[in-house]
Order: C-alpha cells, then structure tokens, then sequence
C-alpha cells in the first residue's frame, strides 16, 4: 500500500490522546483526532552554503566529527579522523561541483562540532535528496583490518562490528558525561518508521551501487555493506550512507587517504554513483 494512502487511513482511526497539560486535556475533541506534543523550538541550525546549478538533485557531504571530537586518531602518525574526513569531504565536493549534474552542500566546511541530529537535521532544513556521511574507521593495534566499508541503517546490527562501531559513533554527542545531543520526542512515529523503512531500502540500493561504481578506484573490504543503527542515518526522508573510507590504524590506508590521488578516487567513485542513481530516478518519474 503506497505510504500516502496509509497514511490517510492511519490517521482516519481513533487514536489514543497523551497530554500533560490541563488546557489539552479539557479542550473538547472528536474522537478522531490525533494530538502531538512538540518540543519547544530550539535555536535554528546554520545553512550551509548550496554549490551548484539550481533545479539539480541536491547531496549533502558529512564529514564526521569536528571540532573537540577528532575522531580515531593514527597512534603511529597522530593523523586524526576529523582532519581527514574534512578533506575527503572536500574532495568530493569538488568533483561533484565540477559534473555539473547535482547541488552539493557540507555540513561543516571547516573544524567545527556539530552534534549528531544536527548533521541530518541540517540536510532535511535544505531539502537534501542524498546524504552521505563520511568517516575512517579504526582496529586494534594487532589487527590487519583494512578497506572501505558502507553502512546503512538498521535497528538490527548485522553483525557485531558493526554493533559495537554504531555504538562508538553514537557516543560523539557525550562530552565529559553530558549528552549535548537533542532529543526528539515521539512523533507520528507509525508514520515515520513507514517513511524511514522506504529510505532504507533506497540506501541499500545506493550502497550497492557506490560499490559496483567505485571497485577499481576505492579498495572495498569482503563485506563491504553493513548495517547498525548510526544516529547520523536516522532521517527518515532521505536515502542516507556512512561511507568508513578506510582504517587509521593501517599504514596503507592512512598513507592512501593522505595522498591527493587516494582522496581524488574515492571523489570519482562516489560522483560515478551519485549520477547514476539520480539518473535512475529521473528515468522512473
């Protein structure tokens, strides 16, 4: 059932009314309706700047962590995952300004914090119609894991690393034991989790094909798709990824991902893909 026609009968039913106020609960209402509680409007988030022609597709860029949060941080170079984020981030955003066939905006151009709600909050404020998240990952001293890898959003991890990765990326928001993340409260969630389960498949469907498109330019791990439940994906109106470019824990991914050539190939690899997909929807309209 289409989720426009759902969601027309879905609101139709009775639903219980949860209220907290005295006014709510005294002001008479038929037994159909449906009344949400908001959070308070809070300080409005700063608009990034939107390069590229108007009326195209447009991607937001994330480069993950920033500011007081470096990230994973290179025991044997002191590169910081923050840094390199930030270039890749810019790397891409120069190859997708110069295609011509999208918009391109970055949820931080420079070394700044930004809470994890925020980074997709930003992009919904700009009506962003792809979100991709970018990040290094890290192992143990001893391991030689190293690749890119993709993940996308599931409330079920599919395996522990990927568990035990969502868990570490969730924890930017808590700085010295204070949670500066801003908390939603519940709402239409039916409505939402019908809306975000679309996204999610059209997020598997991307993260396939950066992979089919990038192979040759970006040195993927076996496993190369994973899912968790990252924070940073759970916008539920746009296909979103967190592309893990490689490991800071090894040599050659770090000594790839510093280099202009390495940075350069994963730009092209996900500008192959982001074409292609919006040429896909395009075709479907």
């Amino acid at each position: 059932m289409p989720l426009a026609m759902f969601a027309s009968i879905l609101l139709s039913m009775p639903w219980p009314v949860a209220a907290d106020t005295a006014a709510l609960a005294s002001r008479k209402r038929s037994r159909y309706s449906l009344t949400i509680l908001l959070d308070p409007p809070g300080t409005a988030l700063p608009r990034p700047r939107i390069y590229g022609p108007a009326g195209r597709p447009l991607v937001v860029i994330d480069a993950g962590h920033g500011g007081h949060d470096p990230g994973a941080v290179s025991a044997e170079t002191g590169q910081r995952e923050k840094d390199i984020t930030l270039a890749v981030a810019q790397a891409i955003k120069a190859e997708l300004i110069r295609s011509g066939r999208v918009r391109v905006a970055l949820t931080r151009e420079d070394d700044r914090f930004l809470v994890l709600g925020e980074r997709s909050e930003i992009a919904h404020a700009i009506k962003a119609d792809l979100f991709i998240s970018i990040h290094a990952d890290s192992a143990q001293p001893s391991s030689t894991a190293n690749g890119a890898t993709i993940y996308t959003l599931s409330e079920v991890a599919s395996d522990r690393e990927a568990q035990l990765l969502a868990q570490r990326e969730n924890r930017a928001d808590i700085i010295n034991g204070v949670n500066l993340g801003r908390q939603r409260g519940e709402v239409a969630s039916i409505l939402l989790d019908l809306a975000q389960r679309e996204s999610m498949d059209a997020s598997a469907g991307f993260a396939n094909l950066l992979k089919r498109e990038a192979t040759g330019l970006i040195p993927f791990r076996p496993d190369f798709h994973r899912m968790a439940g990252f924070v940073v994906l759970k916008a539920p109106d746009m296909p979103s990824i967190l592309l893990e470019v490689g490991y800071v824990t090894n040599p050659d991914d770090l000594e790839r991902l510093a280099s202009d050539s390495g940075k350069i190939n994963i730009a092209r690899g996900i500008r192959r893909a982001v074409e292609i997909h919006f040429a896909r929807k395009l075709a479907e309209r």
